[in-house]
């Protein structure tokens, strides 16, 4: 079986420090939470404790519905022996009409089973939906920076359609079948006792399979949701704007078409082999039921010329055969499905089972009181952070390849301590890779240190609702990412009850709302998958209008700018000095221009701070802050500040 492993992060003696791909890691996990069939069971049972009654409902119907079928061969029995061989014209006739009104019986306690048993499924798949759903969305970032999108997927479709079969099919099966096989058995009984004994020394070879061919079923259904998994990755990837458009420009379509052909025929090879076990074992099943019904009618058809048996009792006896082996041979494929529906559950609560790293304590403090106490002032105090290894935050089957790094995780911030003063702004500088965007993460908490505390208002970010955090924080990245939505849409994501005064008046603060106005549809002008219908520099203003009306007490610009032309970063630029008018200000810049004006600079270098002051301050240092703004600005003839 092929599955994930672990990227940035290595558990020691995992894998011995070799490269290639990650199994030590993916076994432990699997191991570590694999969980016994009966705690899976319990599991399952706390999931149906809210449709107990509606269960009790459907079971009372199989209970009638099994009887009602079990005395049907006793109608006929009398129909043959006092009817037909007594020439009773009423009895054949009473039995007869009797026999249809059990038929007329049955059909409509099917019809209940099948509307409780839709409902009871139906409703379950949404509570394991909202479940896996809402779990998910509040992972930290560090889960989705692993798992891959189509794995999670295929939990919330596949992987829980799978799981309610064990409270459908395959719990109607067990209920069902095992009281047609009590009925079926005390009829046989009553009949004869020795007939029924003789038709029981089959049942070991219907039962002893089930286990060997479940436990390969079984396999085989997990690697298929994790074959299906990378398939819907692939697609996701591919079919999005983003990934379509760099397929284009650097991928082979030929190439694209046989990796997902060669995906196609895995899925292919494991679903034919499914289909073989299940069919060797159904055949087997049948063959059995057949040699069994032809012993009981050669030993009672002599048992009937010697006067032993009556013919009616011979043809019940047979019918009820037919009706023991099939639930007999239901009852030995129930193993496998319900083996199947445990894998399924099994994916289901590993997900749910996976703790967040970064999670709202009990009792957590509401940071906007602070905030209008004492100001939205930020202070990281000794912070020390590496990022966590793939095992603290992910699943192995959530994600694809991964290498074991051969040293252990190196820490990306040490002993960092500055603070932003309410009202003012600091900006962030140093080289690709020293920790600034990092800084930004733990002010936003998306992580939390390793060691040190990160404050806002005074209030370590750990102790406050994330609610709160939300409201007073707000961010604007290099990459502004916008929803397949509308332009109204995107901009109520930050505030759902904001009129559409309000929104006109936040794109007029971003310097878009021309632009907006011009468009067909305004407000409701859709903007395609990841705002791809508009330029970079127009996604940033769209991102800075849905920032102004947040109206966050704290912003983050994360290279706001980084990308854009001069024209674009002008207008971005316009627009971000009235987004931080007044508000704590953190800006990490690449391009040292757009942080001259900054109240206070602070450098870091390989994730410690190494500088700090204000710009003319930091050049008259000849630091590495004059050295990266000298650089930038070594084709200028006065790189002198401005």
């Amino acid at each position: 079986m092929s599955m994930g492993g672990q990227g940035s992060g290595g558990r020691p003696g995992g894998g011995g420090g070799m490269g290639g791909p990650l199994r030590s890691y993916v076994q432990d996990a699997s191991v570590r939470r694999r969980r016994l069939p009966r705690e899976t069971l319990r599991r399952i049972l706390a999931f149906a404790r809210p449709y107990r009654g509606r269960l009790i409902l459907f079971i009372a119907l199989l209970l009638v519905s099994a009887a009602a079928g079990a005395a049907v061969p006793l109608l006929f029995r009398r129909l043959i022996d006092e009817g037909i061989g007594g020439g009773d014209r009423e009895t054949v006739l009473l039995m007869s009409a009797a026999a249809v009104g059990l038929a007329l019986l049955t059909a409509l306690l099917a019809l209940a089973e099948r509307w409780v048993s839709a409902v009871v499924g139906e409703e379950l798949i949404v509570d394991l939906r909202t479940s896996v759903f809402d779990h998910v969305q509040r992972m930290p970032l560090a889960f989705f920076s692993r798992a891959r999108t189509g794995a999670l997927v295929q939990r919330l479709n596949g992987d829980v359609l799978g799981a309610q079969q064990a409270f459908t099919s395959t719990l109607q099966t067990v209920v069902s079948n095992g009281l047609t096989i009590v009925f079926t058995l005390a009829a046989m009984f009553v009949m004869s006792w020795s007939l029924t004994l003789l038709s029981l020394v089959l049942l070991p070879a219907f039962v002893l399979p089930a286990r060997w061919f479940g436990r390969r079923i079984a396999t085989l259904a997990r690697r298929g949701y994790e074959l299906d998994a990378d398939a819907g990755q692939l697609m996701n990837e591919r079919f999005n704007v983003a990934g379509a458009h760099l397929a284009k420009v650097f991928g082979d379509p030929d190439r694209e078409a046989a990796r997902y052909a060669d995906q196609a025929r895995a899925l292919r090879d494991v679903g034919v082999a499914r289909a073989l076990y299940s069919t060797w074992f159904r055949i087997g099943l049948t063959t059995l039921a057949s040699v069994a019904i032809a012993v009981v009618y050669g030993v009672g058809g002599l048992q009937a010329i010697a006067g032993e048996l009556t013919v009616g009792t011979i043809v019940a006896l047979t019918a009820y055969l037919g009706r023991l082996y099939g639930p007999l041979s239901a009852m030995s494929n129930v193993q496998i499905d319900v083996m199947t529906a445990l894998v399924s559950f099994e994916r289901v609560l590993e997900v749910l089972d996976l703790e967040p790293t970064v999670a709202e304590k009990p009792g957590a403090r509401n940071l906007r009181e602070a905030v209008a106490e004492r100001g939205a002032g930020i202070e990281l105090d000794q912070v020390t952070f590496r990022y966590p290894r793939a095992d603290e935050v992910s699943l192995a089957s959530l994600e694809s390849v991964a290498t074991v790094p051969k040293d252990p995780p190196s820490t990306t911030l040490r002993d960092v301590t500055f603070s932003v003063p309410a009202g003012s702004m600091v900006a962030l500088v140093g080289r690709s890779g020293a920790g600034k965007t990092t800084v930004s993460q733990l002010v936003v908490r998306m992580y939390d240190p390793t060691s040190g505390v990160v404050r806002i208002a005074g209030q370590d970010l750990r102790d406050v609702t994330a609610a709160s955090l939300r409201a007073t924080v707000g961010v604007v990245s290099q990459e502004a990412h916008l929803f397949h939505d509308t332009v109204a849409g995107n901009l109520r994501y930050a505030r759902p009850e904001a009129t559409d005064a309000e929104l006109t008046r936040a794109l007029q603060q971003a310097r878009i709302w021309d632009l907006v106005a011009r468009m067909p549809e305004g407000l409701e002008t859709v903007v395609g998958d990841r705002g791809y219908r508009l330029s970079g520099g127009e996604r940033q203003r769209l991102a800075i209008a849905r920032l102004l009306l947040k109206a966050p007490d704290v912003v983050v610009l994360d290279e706001a700018t980084a990308h854009l032309d001069s024209e674009s970063e002008a207008a971005v630029q316009a627009a971000l000095d009235e987004a931080l008018a007044g508000r704590t200000s953190l800006v990490i810049a690449h391009r040292l221009s757009t942080v001259r004006a900054a109240d206070a600079i602070v450098v870091l270098d390989d994730g410690a701070v190494v500088e700090r002051g204000t710009h003319a301050e930091l050049l008259e240092s000849s630091g590495l802050y004059a050295e990266l703004y000298r650089t930038q600005f070594a084709d200028l003839d006065d790189p002198s500040p401005a």
